[in-house]
């Protein structure tokens, strides 16, 4: 909870500045309610932030949906009570808030929908906004996704970059496996059958397909069977709502797709004021 409220004086900060114009401007702050509502509809995400926002503001705020609910247009999302000024100081930071979260649920839920009875993970990726990466992640898991590694602390992944430089996989592994965390895991990506079949033969605990065709994957999952049954296999790299069941329809432990947070566009939120 720290990060979130922390999260909220930050958002605040940025857009309050030195100070409400409109609040100068006014004598006194009166109570006064206000609705947010769905203008379009949506996978609903957001609410531990925006009650983070309503609270440094001294606002009220309850909910008439929970996180993770699809909702229809012009639903009633939320019901807020506070001096007026501090309603409208908020307005903009809360609607942005939770547009952004219930953009990127909505869209997990798409791809959520499409690997239903397949037994496929679905995981978002770190391509995440600088800074956002906690909120954009929550949102993912709303939408119904499992998050992939938070940063670089949690899950050593060897990418194509890291092969660069570290010269033989198999010695790294080896010394990386007594330096890292005993519950931490090791990821390689393969961009083929024989890098596939190394990492399986270095002692990768996990292995990414990525921006293979099916077909090189079923061969993966083929040989992973053979040689390593015990290590997972995802599938990641330009998987589209047209191709992701044919990835999943191979078997592969999970997929992850950037475009759950990337590729998010935003419901139509609004907020008014009503009579107190």
């Amino acid at each position: 909870m720290n990060n979130i409220e922390e999260f909220a004086r930050k958002a605040l900060e940025e857009d309050i500045g030195r100070g409400d114009l409109f609040e100068r401007c006014k004598e006194s702050g009166k109570a006064r309610k206000a609705l947010i509502r769905a203008k379009s509809g949506c996978v609903f995400a957001g609410a531990p932030y925006a009650e983070a926002i309503a609270k440094e503001l001294g606002i009220a705020i309850s909910f008439d949906v929970k996180d993770g609910e699809e909702v229809e247009a012009n639903r009633t999302l939320a019901i807020l009570s506070g001096a007026d000024t501090a309603l409208l100081k908020a307005e903009r930071t809360l609607l942005n808030v939770l547009q952004h979260a219930s953009g990127v649920a909505t869209q997990t839920r798409r791809y959520v929908k499409l690997l239903e009875g397949y037994g496929t993970l679905l995981l978002d990726t770190r391509k995440t906004r600088p800074l956002l990466r906690d909120l954009e992640k929550y949102a993912a898991r709303a939408g119904g996704a499992v998050n992939h590694r938070f940063g670089l602390d949690d899950c050593l992944m060897i990418k194509d970059t890291h092969l660069a430089v570290i010269g033989g996989i198999k010695e790294f592994i080896i010394k990386a496996k007594r330096r890292i965390p005993w519950t931490a895991v090791i990821e390689v990506e393969c961009e083929d059958i024989a890098a596939a079949r190394t990492a399986f033969e270095a002692g990768a605990d996990i292995v990414m397909c990525d921006n293979m065709a099916p077909e090189a994957v079923k061969e993966v999952l083929q040989l992973r069977d053979e040689i390593a049954p015990h290590v997972k296999i995802e599938a990641s790299g330009n998987i589209t709502m047209e191709t992701i069941a044919s990835y999943a329809a191979l078997g592969v432990d999970a997929i992850s797709c950037g475009s759950l947070i990337h590729q998010a566009v935003w419901p139509d939120f609004s907020m008014r004021m009503i009579d107190g």
